[in-house]
């Protein structure tokens, strides 16, 4: 797996442009007036490992649903523009599967009885997860891909799991705000980081 350093250099300039702005604390979305960069004053950080709050509910589904990484990953892209209303335009899935075929972007899905049941797609860069979107297609996937993901970041020693923005579907797990000074700080460490995804 690549470390950040690699991607912010990267010989593809698209790879190395999108790299380069996520490191700077920003993120992409297109609300009808193409592909922008944006910056807000709060970031969602998802707690890992053991630091993340299981709903009650949600702790008899785990077992119930399988994980895979990367395994369908246009499959996840498609599931997460499938709604009546979508950030996902047909540019920003292009660059996602753009990004995925230079290693950026990745996966992170839960299956029921082999059937894609939800997902999680986000950019890794060193130590960081930087989530963009997620979605489910049978009750609880996305929960339980959130909760096998932020485990999966903690064991691999990933410091950081950026949910971008708060909602209450994120806070219900632990998620927490800080500033965006905060964040980037909390960033650069994580660039640092040589971690396998």
């Amino acid at each position: 797996m690549p470390t950040a350093l690699a991607f912010l250099n990267h010989p593809d300039p698209l790879t190395r442009e999108v790299a380069r702005g996520y490191a700077g604390g920003a993120f992409l979305m297109d609300n009808g007036d193409g592909l922008q960069w944006y910056e807000t004053r709060r970031r969602a950080l998802v707690p890992l490992g053991e630091s993340l709050h299981i709903p009650r509910s949600l702790h008899k589904q785990l077992s119930r649903f399988d994980t895979r990484i990367n395994h369908d990953f246009a499959g996840v892209l498609a599931g997460c523009r499938d709604r009546e209303e979508t950030w996902i335009s047909d540019e920003l899935a292009d660059l996602y599967l753009h990004l995925h075929s230079h290693g950026l972007v990745h996966s992170f899905e839960t299956y029921q009885g082999g059937v894609l049941a939800g997902g999680v797609l986000g950019l890794v860069l060193g130590g960081a997860f930087i989530g963009e979107t997620m979605f489910h297609a049978i009750t609880h996937g996305s929960k339980v891909a959130l909760v096998r993901l932020s485990q999966h970041l903690s064991v691999r020693g990933f410091s950081v799991f950026d949910a971008q923005i708060q909602n209450p579907h994120l806070a219900r797990f632990g998620t927490t705000e800080v500033s965006a000074a905060q964040y980037r700080k909390r960033l650069q460490v994580a660039l640092g980081q040589d971690v396998t995804w």
